[in-house]
């Protein structure tokens, strides 16, 4: 499944409501990424007001089972990245749900 924007339309449709340059806007999205990712890296909860929360989690290890041969195999503990949406999101969708 294809996504429905890309990366170049993104940034097209913010650099047209910001009237900014593409390269403005990708130059300033590259830097967000840098300052979120090091904020997960460092353990840090990254909460963008009207977007969301960016944050770690630690997935605990596990017994998995491989269906082609039945082996069971030990998945290791990992920490996954974790994005949770923001009231205004929420809410936005919520609407989109009800108008469905």
């Amino acid at each position: 499944m294809e996504p429905d924007m890309k990366s170049k339309e993104f940034i097209a449709e913010l650099s047209e409501h910001m009237e900014w340059t593409p390269k403005e806007v990708s130059n300033t999205l590259v830097e967000l990424c840098d300052i979120v990712g090091s904020g997960l890296v460092n353990n840090d909860t990254v909460y963008l007001q009207g977007l969301g929360q960016f944050e770690v989690k630690k997935k605990t290890e596990r017994i998995s089972v491989n269906p082609t041969n039945g082996k069971r195999y030990l998945v290791p503990p990992k920490l996954v990245p974790i994005f949770k949406p923001g009231k205004t999101i929420k809410n936005r969708l919520k609407e989109m749900g009800n108008n469905e």
